[in-house]
Parts: structure tokens; C-alpha cells; sequence
């Protein structure tokens, strides 16, 4: 039977792209994996948004080549986008598909490859079901390539959404995550327009919903109406990313980002007074074109002060085509140290948080199994090791947290089970 794997980089709009794509394979009875080292097919869902995101494309591209030399390469995702034709030309590859035909794409190679209808029942491919409602951005931000690459903003019509949250319950996914490029400009483009807190309220009609998480969040459409709400409804997951950027006002406005530093306090503020025990996370972006020692010494103190409970930091990349490629750089090694400096702080961080939760019992899905051991994730985003779980791969169960303990850059906690499955 012809085998496929994925194979995402980047963010979780591509996870919900590849997560459709392998329900589309399964339809077929087709299972769809990571093993691209035994694969006949290797779709790679690219990501352009750093340069270090273009590296590891294309190493991964070669390594499949040497590994894995009769395997046929698929690459879409935005790099595919930037960059079709060095794509097509590497070792192995054998269709480059731009974003704008990506929506098909499971049933073209279906079509192509010649897989048949398929009777077997296949494992889910995901513990956790991903579903993009968002596509696009209509913002343009100076050092940001994505508009360029995915469009203008495009959301997924209410009705729909519903309907597929609903069927996605229903076959017993127990978490749903929700992803967009602009997720909080959900409904804009809609007509009548609509927004994510008219979703929001409309999927919690939906019977026997489990819990549903948020992508990223962009604080500059983050008013008091949808904070009040997201914090608050218990099957939200306590668990709320936010694309800051910088804690310097005159880093923000060279970006483009139209939003201040007051702006954000107000709006962590407020999110952790609601929602005492959520993760609050942001991306942050360091050496920044002007960013002086003055503007990175303000976002460390921001970051200090926040109730971030973790940051993902970014060495700043220039991209092809963007206003801030056109400025003057800062140095890469004054770049590295930078973000060692936040990355630093962000694993202390983290850990404080987690360890918050030492003797309590919180409730997490189960997302991985090896044996009796498995890998959960708790609704304010602590990813667990139990050694012993009856439980099966996206089931809800509760957890009691025995200790917390940095491992590498993920402060993953190690606990126990106990209490009900259900």
C-alpha cells in the first residue's frame, strides 16, 4: 500500500493544514505518519518566516534525499511560495504546490499517486484535532513576509466552522485547536462581518464540546469585550499566546505594529487577573534593525515585570521584499547574545510557573502513548510525563503534579496520574 508522511514546519496554521490533509488520507484508509525514512510520498508543509525556518526546510529536503533517495518529495507551505523554483530543482522533489493550490492537495495526490477508496480503519493521525478558520493577514508589519505569501485575510464562514467543530466532538477529539496567520481578525472579510468572539459564542452551542484552545492572539484587536470572554468560559483553554514583538515603544513603531507597551501591561493585566492560573506566552523578536542596547534593556524589563509566564524570542531575519530589510542591521553576535539573554529568562520563567502547580491536580489530554507511559497536555499548556496511564491517546484525565523540573528548553513536569478518566 503506498505510504505517506508529513512533515510541518512552523506554525500552527500549518499543523491544521497537515492535519486535514492526513483526515483526507485516512478517508482512504491510507495510515499517515512521520516516518519518512520507509515513505514512498514526503509531503513538507514549509515555513518562511526566518531564515533559519528556510535552513531547515531545505536540510530536511537533502536528508530525505540521502535517506530516504526513492521517496518523492511534495513541498507547499510559504517557502514553496517564495521560492518554487529552487525548491523544484533540489534532490528528490517531485511537485512544488504553491499556497493558493494547497486546499486540495491531499485529494490531487490521491488522484495522482492512485490510492484507492480504502476499508481499513485507521488510527487518528493527531490526539489533539487542529482546525484553520483563518488564513492571510491584512496587517503589514516591516519585517513581516506573510502577507506576501498567504494573501489578505480569509475566514472560514460561521456555518462551516460549526459544522466541522461539530462532527470533529463528535468523532471524540476532546481538544480542538483553533488557528489562524491573523486569528484575531477572524470574520472581518466576512459578509455579514463577524468576529472570533461571535464564533466563540456560537461553538459553545455545539453538544458534548470538550475544550478548545486559541493560536496565536494579536493584542492590538484584544478589547475588553473578548478578553472578558476567553478568559473566562471554563471549555476555552487557559492558555493565551500573544504576538508582542517588543517591550521598546520605539522598536514597536519602527515595526509597524501600532500597539504600545502600556497597552500590552493593560492587556496581561487583565487576562491574569480573569484567568489566574492561564499561561501567558509571546513571540518576541530581538535585534531588530535600530534596536538599540537602551530598546532591548526596556523589553527585558517588560518581560520582567509582565505576567508572561514564557516567550518564544526570534533573532530578528531579514526578508526579502520587507521595509526593515532595507535597514541598517544589528550584529548577528550582539543578536545571539540578546536572545540568550530572554531565552534565559523565559526558561525561569516557565519553570516558577510550573512549579505553582506542585501538589495540585489538573486535568490534561493525552497526547502520546508508548506502552503504559504517556505524554499530556494540561489546559494552561504544561506538557506531562506519566509513566503509568490507563488512559487512551485524546482522552481527558486528571493529574496530580508530583514535581517540576527543567528538561533542555521545555520545563517539562514530570507527575502522576490519578483520579477519574472520564
Amino acid at each position: 500500500m503506498t505510504s505517506f508522511s508529513i512533515r510541518n514546519f512552523g506554525c500552527r496554521v500549518n499543523q491544521a493544514e497537515a492535519f486535514a490533509w492526513a483526515e483526507e488520507f485516512r478517508k482512504r484508509g491510507l495510515a499517515v505518519g512521520e516516518a519518512w525514512e520507509q515513505s514512498d510520498y514526503v509531503l513538507v508543509n514549509s515555513c518562511t518566516l526566518t531564515g533559519r525556518a528556510d535552513r531547515d526546510v531545505k536540510r530536511f529536503i537533502h536528508k530525505v534525499a540521502r535517506r530516504n533517495p526513492t521517496a518523492r518529495l511534495i513541498v507547499t507551505g510559504c517557502l514553496a511560495e517564495r521560492a518554487g523554483r529552487e525548491l523544484g530543482r533540489m534532490p528528490g522533489v517531485w511537485m512544488v504546490v504553491g499556497n493558493a493550490e494547497k486546499g486540495d492537495l491531499a485529494g490531487k495526490l490521491i488522484e495522482e499517486t492512485g490510492a484507492p477508496e480504502g476499508t481499513v480503519t485507521v488510527a487518528p493521525y493527531r490526539a489533539r484535532a487542529q482546525f484553520k478558520v483563518q488564513d492571510g493577514c491584512d496587517f503589514h508589519c516591516s519585517y513581516c513576509v506573510i502577507p506576501s505569501v498567504r494573501g489578505k485575510g480569509v475566514s472560514v464562514r460561521p456555518g462551516e466552522v460549526l459544522a466541522r467543530v461539530g462532527d470533529l466532538t463528535a468523532r471524540g477529539y476532546r481538544e480542538i485547536v483553533l488557528a489562524g496567520i491573523h486569528l484575531s481578525s477572524y470574520g472581518f472579510d466576512l459578509e455579514p462581518r463577524s468576529s472570533l468572539l461571535d464564533l466563540l459564542r456560537g461553538i459553545a452551542a455545539i453538544e458534548d464540546l470538550g475544550r478548545v484552545r486559541l493560536s496565536s492572539l494579536d493584542p492590538r484587536l484584544l478589547d475588553d469585550a473578548l478578553i472578558d470572554h476567553i478568559a473566562m468560559i471554563s471549555w476555552i483553554c487557559p492558555h493565551f499566546h500573544l504576538s508582542l514583538q517588543s517591550g521598546s515603544d520605539r522598536v514597536l513603531e519602527m515595526m509597524g505594529r501600532g500597539a504600545g507597551r502600556r497597552n500590552y501591561e493593560k492587556i496581561l493585566e487583565g487576562l491574569r487577573r480573569r484567568s489566574p492560573e492561564a499561561a501567558l506566552g509571546a513571540d518576541i523578536i530581538v535585534g531588530f534593525p535600530g534596536e538599540s542596547d537602551d530598546d532591548f534593556e526596556r523589553t527585558r524589563d517588560f518581560l520582567s515585570r509582565a505576567p508572561l509566564d514564557y516567550f518564544h524570542v526570534f533573532p530578528y531575519s531579514p526578508r526579502e521584499g520587507t521595509e526593515a530589510a532595507r535597514m541598517a542591521p544589528v550584529g548577528e553576535k550582539i543578536k545571539m547574545e540578546r536572545a540568550a539573554v530572554l531565552r534565559k529568562l523565559s526558561g525561569k520563567k516557565n519553570l516558577d510557573f510550573r512549579r505553582r502547580f506542585v501538589g495540585r491536580e489538573l486535568e490534561a489530554v493525552v497526547i502520546s502513548k508508548k506502552g503504559r507511559e504517556a505524554e499530556l497536555l494540561t489546559g494552561n499548556y504544561i506538557r506531562v510525563r506519566v509513566p503509568d496511564c490507563p488512559a487512551a491517546r485524546r482522552e481527558i484525565v486528571k493529574v496530580r503534579i508530583t514535581a517540576a523540573t527543567l528538561q533542555e528548553t521545555t520545563g517539562l513536569a514530570s507527575l502522576e496520574l490519578t483520579g477519574s478518566t472520564g
